[in-house]
């Protein structure tokens, strides 16, 4: 599903005293199927940008563009309830939004409540709680008896059951182990890949940005700062310490390399592999590695 940012504002507190510009002049473009990554500053206008793809947030001025669905000031909420059910969000820690007695309950609550008969409904949250990396055996348990670890899975379990054709993921990992956070963004790239979803990550870790994403975008103080390719993005280390932004590992130390060896590489790797192929090179014909 293709998404667009259309000139899009939005303040907080709108025509009070209080009120707080969080985005300005949102000008983007998502096609279907794109893994896009948003990453910036605590602040930057990340989180209120992507409540606008599911119309928790209205601009106050501008379109978004969700598939055939647009979202601006003068829609009326009731009319932008389909969208809930195309754009799945899985918020930070989002164990927190879990309530019914029953696993099976947690996730067949959202799908029922847009119409899904109870049987299909179950089908999902059979098929979805393995996917997610549990068993079947979970699904008559209490979510509230589960580890913080196997809680997530089934909230995400939950948002997936929806069947949404966007999935918005916001610090999905937060507060997980290494493993769990890898794990985890595993399982959303295997199904992105697999139901040809657009996803959009936002996310403090340049690691997963470089290594999932498609294209990435720069939030600065509400605005659009930049967008490219990991390449594009990761390309430039300066401009990005500037920012006060950090970069993969891999990309730090292919900084400190070529200030130390006074040369480029001629590629910005992501990865160990590609440093490797590129270094390589000059090990075989003498060159200072």
């Amino acid at each position: 599903m293709q998404i667009s940012f259309q000139q899009v504002e939005y303040r907080y507190s709108y025509k009070t005293p209080f009120e707080k510009l969080a985005l300005e002049d949102i000008n983007l473009s998502i096609p279907s199927g794109q893994f896009l990554a948003v990453i910036g500053h605590t602040g930057s206008g990340k989180s209120t940008l992507l409540q606008h793809l599911n119309a928790l947030l209205k601009p106050t001025s501008g379109v978004v563009n969700v598939g055939d669905y647009a979202i601006s000031s003068d829609k009326k909420t009731k009319s932008l309830k389909p969208i809930r059910q195309k754009v799945g969000i899985v918020f930070q820690f989002p164990e927190h939004q879990l309530f019914e007695e029953t696993v099976l309950k947690d996730i067949c609550y959202g799908p029922m409540n847009f119409g899904v008969s109870e049987e299909v409904a179950k089908e999902r949250a059979k098929e979805l709680i393995v996917k997610v990396g549990l068993t079947e055996e979970v699904l008559e348990k209490s979510p509230f008896d589960l580890s913080g670890g196997q809680m997530r899975r089934v909230a995400i379990a939950g948002v997936l059951a929806m069947n949404p054709d966007v999935i918005v993921l916001d610090e999905p990992t937060a507060g997980l182990d290494p493993r769990g956070q890898r794990e985890i963004m595993d399982m959303f790239h295997d199904l992105h890949k697999e139901k040809g979803l657009t996803t959009i990550l936002v996310t403090h870790s340049m690691e997963d940005a470089a290594h999932y994403a498609n294209e990435i975008v720069i939030m600065q103080k509400g605005r659009l700062k930049k967008k490219g390719t990991p390449q594009d993005i990761f390309s430039n280390p300066e401009e990005l310490f500037e920012m006060g932004l950090d970069v993969p590992d891999v990309v730090r130390f292919q900084f400190k390399l070529e200030e130390r060896i006074g040369r480029k590489l001629g590629v910005t790797c992501l990865t160990i592999e590609e440093l490797a192929d590129a270094i390589r090179p000059l090990q075989e014909g003498g060159g200072r590695p």
